[in-house]
């Protein structure tokens, strides 16, 4: 990667990090918070947090729209700002409904698409998949600093103070977009617009919307089982931290191979079918291991290795499949399918956990993964709308000859 390169990937990851840190420290303490005051019950918990994902999946999309026709930093710091003030609202509330009423206007700030759409404007085809792994391993490090630092803000600002950090946080985000990200360059005018439409009807964006919704159904709906069974395996639900901490660290490791060594990333067909396929295997582990907590250990870090080359695989497939005029646009319907995915998976997966049992769950995931693979299966080897710029060459001394 170019230092450029390596600027915006860092940048726009940190964007992430402490976007989502804010987000993700608030999932384990919510509930236990809520449970104390007056006017809550499990319902009104359960709205406010999935308010949040809703909003996402109804306006990435739009965001992403706007952002190929006002410019990304724009529109990335419009959204910033929609989410501080839903964090505001959500710190200074006194009733569910307020609160519920803040997630929703943080949900409405849905800047995910236009961050990865501005990745892909800054990077070079051939170097988008390790920008999109920095992101995601990014993204993977707050999901975990999150679950261990939630206790300890809890005890010390409690959740309302926890929404004013977020708040804080999201300002930090803007200050970097407006003076470490780099600005893209100006587009083309005479490139051809593309329709909103057309980029829904695209076969190639279409199958790789299908993959991103199926993988974050599978990921919640795997959330409402393994804390259980981890508990029931001898693990104590305060020391789980350490586990997914450990899970998701060496499936980062076991993923870098496939996302910086050139000759291996070459063939991504390949390796993104190969790894579908290992994400049904470390499903199958995990059904398999029932209540034994070295299988589930080998199970979660076979999962994550799986999940994390797709993260970091399909939104560079989507940057490379959608048309240079339509990127935003694309990547926002990307976003929107993924949160998506994240509420019908928390949705089904419990209802199916309190009628049929964890297996159940971890077997409709089995089936998710392989409708997944087999629609993956007819895709041809990605070829990126956009030349491969270049890389400059010094300039050669010229030799000297004789007269």
């Amino acid at each position: 990667m170019s230092a450029r390169e390596l600027r915006a990937s860092l940048s726009l990851a940190s964007i992430f990090g402490l976007r989502l840190f804010g987000m993700f420290i608030i999932l384990p303490v919510f509930a236990l918070y809520a449970e104390r005051l007056p006017g809550w019950n499990l319902t009104l918990v359960g709205v406010a947090l999935g308010s949040y994902g809703l909003a996402q999946a109804a306006l990435q999309a739009p965001f992403g729209w706007a952002s190929d026709r006002l410019g990304r930093k724009p529109v990335l710091l419009a959204g910033l700002v929609v989410f501080a003030a839903g964090s505001l609202v959500c710190a200074l509330a006194q009733s569910p409904w307020m609160v519920i009423l803040g997630r929703t206007v943080q949900g409405a700030g849905a800047i995910s698409g236009v961050a990865i759409a501005m990745a892909a404007d800054l990077t070079r085809p051939s170097q988008r998949t390790k920008s999109m792994a920095i992101i995601g391993a990014t993204i993977g490090l707050s999901f975990a600093l999150s679950f261990v630092a939630a206790p300890f803000l809890q005890h010390a600002i409690d959740v309302p103070g926890i929404f004013a950090m977020t708040a804080v946080l999201a300002v930090a985000a803007m200050a970097i977009v407006a003076w470490v990200v780099p600005t893209p360059a100006a587009r083309r005018t005479d490139e051809p617009r593309v329709s909103f439409a057309a980029v829904l009807r695209d076969p190639e964006l279409l199958r790789l919307n299908v993959g991103i919704f199926g993988l974050h159904a599978i990921l919640m709906a795997l959330f409402v089982v393994v804390p259980l069974a981890l508990v029931r395996a001898g693990l104590p639900a305060g020391s789980h931290w350490g586990m997914y901490l450990g899970a998701v660290g060496a499936g980062f490791l076991i993923m870098l191979p496939f996302v910086a060594i050139r000759i291996l990333a070459r063939h991504e067909r390949a390796i993104f079918l190969g790894a579908v396929g290992v994400l049904a295997a470390g499903l199958c582990v995990l059904a398999a291991a029932a209540d034994r907590l070295w299988p589930l250990a080998a199970g979660l870090v076979i999962f994550f290795a799986a999940f994390n080359v797709l993260e970091a695989k399909l939104p560079a497939l989507v940057s490379k499949a959608a048309p240079p005029s339509a990127k935003g646009a694309a990547s926002g319907v990307y976003s929107s399918v993924q949160f998506l995915g994240t509420f019908v998976g928390g949705a089904a997966g419990g209802a199916i956990a309190q009628h049929f049992g964890p297996v159940a769950v971890l077997a409709c995931c089995i089936a998710i993964a392989a409708a997944w693979l087999a629609i993956a299966w007819p895709m041809g080897e990605p070829a990126a709308h956009e030349p491969e710029p270049q890389e400059p060459h010094e300039p050669h001394e010229p030799q000297a000859t004789n007269p």
